[in-house]
């Protein structure tokens, strides 16, 4: 207060209670940071039990491989590939850990992995972390941070592609990267602000390795579902149904029609005997293989039986019928807005077979290229007479020629030029002032999109009975053209001739434009 003066002994008690309050305030901090040495402690001890218990799951997974390979072998071929990703972000987390605190404590990475957290001396501090997580980027989305996010929704999106659909939902992940993040305030922050943005080094470490805990987590819960597919795969013989799989109902004639005939419930360990025909098709490892060449056009139906050995140990017959269609080759070569080609230029081209997938379609030009662009492929031919594209279906087995397309080939247009959006004629003063420039335009019925450019002109006019003329280049009138055409007077005329235009293929002479001043 004003005026109020303290006794030694006041002002003593005062400078005791401030300490008190400083140290109070030291205290809670030392708290927290032990806290986190001590829920970090319990975080490692986890992973460590984590890992053996999934190395338990990966040594009962391999017994049965070794057990059966021809059915435990594709489910133990993504239990190794989910251990892969997982051992790899892993690595990406610790060499992050330890890289953080190597930088914080000023130590070397080797150092920094022997050294515990409660060793650590700096670990109450951000500043170091927060500019090694965040790099040059305000959000972090630039820095290791960032990096940490991508890889771990990449490791995300990986893992979850090892298992059918229907079981992913049971994957539990606990690494939400999307959000929404909030600070205290309630303010909005992503991924990296949230987790990384002044945060001290206790907690960026007990973060990481729960990160690891979590990864774990996953792997868990991705081997579990792989290991529990084996048997989920076991086929019970309680009903049964004959299956026909086809490689193709279309068949083109000349080709070979493939099927594949089985029980619906295989069984690899015996073969069934297939008869089509009175003619018994052989089987390896439970499957027939139906193959017949495609002469006739049209509805092609086959019948015939298999005969099984059934869950009471009896054999058993199956009847079926199947149908295939056999068609001739069929080809669309097509140019989406000509029927020409223009020489020089990108022409867009439809190529399309019936039946035939457009990734297996391989097409062929004897002059010029054509390459694939989006949906469309695109042909560029040099000036000349013809052109042919010729197309072969190719399967990755067999290559089949579909046919071929002659094309004309033509000269691209020559643009018409403009000024004051007229090529001749009557033209108001004060537009063509306005206007200053030569645009050059393609026909209206050219659907292709091509720039022309003016590279240079002559101007001419009559005034007084001489002939005043110019040459200028570029397609803007220069000063002395516009004061000019500001002194003409109403019928006087003016010529915009020797107007050369430059296009994809050269330079094009246009026509003069004749204008009459009004």
């Amino acid at each position: 207060m004003a005026g109020y003066k303290e006794t030694p002994r006041q002002k003593m008690i005062a400078m005791m209670y401030l300490v008190l309050t400083a140290l109070l305030a030291l205290n809670v901090s030392v708290e927290i940071i032990e806290a986190f040495v001590s829920v970090n402690q319990s975080i490692e001890n986890t992973n460590e039990n984590l890992k053996s218990k999934i190395e338990e799951t990966y040594a009962r997974f391999e017994q049965q491989h070794l057990l059966n390979e021809a059915k435990v072998g594709p489910f133990w071929e993504k239990a190794k590939e989910a251990r892969k990703l997982s051992d790899e972000l892993i690595k990406f987390i610790d060499e992050t850990k330890y890289e953080v605190i190597s930088r914080s404590e000023k130590i070397s990475v080797d150092e920094a992995r022997t050294t515990p957290l409660g060793k650590i001396t700096t670990r109450d501090k951000y500043d170091v972390a927060t500019n090694y997580f965040f790099g040059n980027s305000q959000d972090g989305s630039k820095g290791k941070a960032g990096e940490l996010r991508i890889e771990i929704e990449e490791f995300k999106t990986n893992v979850l592609n090892l298992v059918d659909e229907n079981k992913r939902a049971n994957v539990k992940f606990g690494m939400d990267t999307e959000g929404p993040f909030y600070d205290a305030s309630g303010k909005k922050q992503n991924w990296e602000q949230h987790n990384f943005y002044h945060v001290i080094l206790a907690a960026n470490v007990t973060f990481l390795n729960k990160l690891i805990a979590d990864i774990r987590n996953v792997e868990s819960d991705i081997v579990s579902s792989l290991y529990s597919s084996i048997s989920a795969d076991d086929y019970k013989f309680d009903q049964v149904a004959p299956k026909v799989i086809p490689s193709s109902k279309l068949v083109f004639q000349g080709d070979t029609y493939e099927a594949e005939i089985m029980v619906a419930a295989l069984d690899s360990k015996q073969n069934p005997e297939v008869f089509i025909g009175g003619r018994q098709i052989p089987a390896s490892g439970g499957i027939a293989k139906y193959t017949v060449s495609a002469g006739a056009t049209g509805l092609q139906t086959y019948r015939g039986t298999i005969k099984v050995q059934g869950p009471d140990g009896e054999a058993k017959d199956y009847s079926f019928e199947e149908s295939y269609f056999v068609m001739t080759p069929s080809l669309t070569v097509a140019p989406t807005k000509m029927n020409v080609l223009y020489a020089n230029v990108d022409n867009p081209i439809s190529i399309a077979a019936s039946g035939i997938p457009e990734s297996q379609i391989q097409p062929t030009i004897t002059s010029g290229t054509i390459r694939r662009d989006g949906k469309e492929w695109v042909v560029r031919v040099p000036l000349g007479q013809k052109a042919t594209i010729s197309v072969v279906h190719n399967d990755g087995k067999t290559q089949r020629k579909m046919g071929a397309a002659d094309f004309r080939i033509k000269r691209v247009p020559d643009p018409k030029a403009f000024i004051a959006n007229t090529d001749g004629g009557p033209v108001q003063k004060n537009m063509l002032l306005a206007a200053r420039a030569i645009i050059p335009r393609m026909p209206e019925d050219f659907d292709f999109d091509l720039n022309f450019e003016i590279v240079s002109y002559n101007f001419a006019g009559v005034r007084g009975g001489d002939m005043w003329e110019r040459a200028a280049t570029g397609n803007m009138l220069t000063q002395e053209m516009q004061t000019f055409i500001s002194n003409c007077k109403r019928g006087e005329r003016i010529w915009i001739e020797n107007i050369i235009a430059r296009g994809p293929d050269g330079n094009r002479k246009l026509g003069t434009i004749s204008l009459t001043v009004q």
